[in-house]
């Protein structure tokens, strides 16, 4: 019952953001949308930053799970783009408030996920530093994250498929290139 009741919140206050600016979502708008008391929302969580920290952590998780290994990055953008367009509005809703901060911690876990799975695949045995391999790491999570946060102050309506794919055929090889040279320096 407790697991129900806890998605009961998260759904209502999804179907509201799709609706409303998430200034206009109050905590007595979700408990009467699901039909719970505001003390049975406060048992769940302790305000709504928290509950959409938990769904977009948990969004996170489910991207990370889903790919503990990485051979194309393009692969598991496919699957961010997809989880954020089904909720796009109420996406939009949180990054354009002041919660902004919480969905972007959402990205760099996502982002740093993936590229640590993407450059461990790539090293294919091979070794290289610590150091050189936290640099790539918080490189390329910066181009990632760049990219996808460029798209939501686009409003998403860019084909981010499409550019993102162009940038993959444009780097092609890159990575290869970087960790020969970590290994040579």
């Amino acid at each position: 019952m407790a697991k129900f009741t806890k998605n009961a919140i998260k759904e209502s206050f999804l179907k509201l953001l799709t609706e409303y600016p998430l200034s206009q979502v109050t905590v007595k708008e979700i408990a009467e949308d699901c039909g719970i008391n505001r003390n049975t929302f406060y048992y769940y969580f302790q305000s709504i930053p928290d509950l959409i920290e938990d769904i977009v952590m948990e969004d996170a998780e489910i991207i990370i799970q889903r790919y503990p290994t990485v051979e194309k990055i393009e692969d598991c953008l496919d699957d961010v783009i997809e989880l954020a367009l089904s909720k796009k509005r109420a996406v939009l809703h949180i990054y354009n408030s002041v919660s902004r901060e919480i969905y972007e911690q959402y990205l760099w876990k996502v982002c740093d996920h993936v590229i640590e799975a993407y450059i461990n695949s790539a090293l294919k045995g091979r070794k290289i530093s610590d150091s050189d391999f936290q640099l790539m790491k918080q490189y390329m999570s910066s181009v990632g994250f760049g990219i996808v946060s460029a798209w939501f102050r686009t409003g998403m309506t860019e084909d981010i498929r499409g550019a993102f794919a162009r940038m993959c055929e444009i780097k092609k090889g890159t990575i290869e290139e970087m960790l020969s040279r970590c290994e040579a320096g």
